[in-house]
């Protein structure tokens, strides 16, 4: 029986954070960021406000809830290599496979989303955040993978490099995605960039933290 109330309160959080995301992410679309408040999103959802930001504590994670996925993606990857496979190959596999799948972590999103996220400043800034967020995890499991020294710069700076590649790429997602192409348009444009970027990087740290 606690087993069954356990597994139920889990699914009521999660319909209801759903429920909250689905009702901002329409007002956003609707208004624009900076002119739905939390209170709008609450009176929408039917919640009390501080549910909202119990399940969102910034109003910038209601538009961007795809915050964990996001930051983790390069170091999952990476973590979950197989034998003989570097960062790099591994980078270089997750997003030609993301690409293939349309992935809205690489910035496969439909115009309006697009727009509103780099029509807002304060989106735009956490964004950001994200970014450098995905660098300092895949730092970090590159310096244990690697056996590192807590002063050893090199896995900050690889790090850097190879998070780099989804970050401009992401970019040009949006931007190809606000002039209006389609997402079979932005994966033409985006697998053999993707491709050429690795290739560039390949000389300095194609082999680095290759397991085993």
């Amino acid at each position: 029986m606690s087993e069954r109330n356990t597994g139920l309160r889990a699914m009521k959080k999660r319909q209801t954070r759903q429920n909250i995301s689905h009702h901002a992410t329409r007002l956003f679309l609707e208004r624009g960021f900076d002119k739905v408040t939390i209170a709008d999103v609450a009176a929408a959802a039917q919640v009390a406000k501080m549910t909202v930001t119990n399940y969102f504590p910034r109003k910038e994670d209601l538009a961007l809830d795809l915050r964990e996925v996001f930051v983790e993606l390069p170091a999952e990857l990476v973590r979950g290599r197989g034998q003989g496979e570097s960062a790099l190959e591994a980078l270089r596999r997750g997003f030609l496979d993301a690409v293939e799948r349309r992935d809205a972590v690489l910035g496969f999103s439909g115009p309006p989303f697009a727009r509103m996220i780099t029509g807002s400043p304060a989106l735009a800034a956490r964004l950001r955040e994200f970014h450098e967020d995905r660098e300092h995890a895949l730092a970090a499991v590159l310096a244990e993978e690697t056996g590192a020294a807590a002063d050893d710069l090199v896995p900050r700076l690889a790090a850097v490099q190879l998070v780099g590649v989804y970050r401009v790429l992401f970019d040009e997602a949006l931007r190809r995605t606000i002039d209006g192409q389609g997402h079979d348009e932005v994966a033409a444009a985006l697998e053999p960039a993707g491709r050429a970027a690795f290739d560039l990087l390949a000389p300095v740290l194609g082999d680095y933290a290759r397991r085993g």
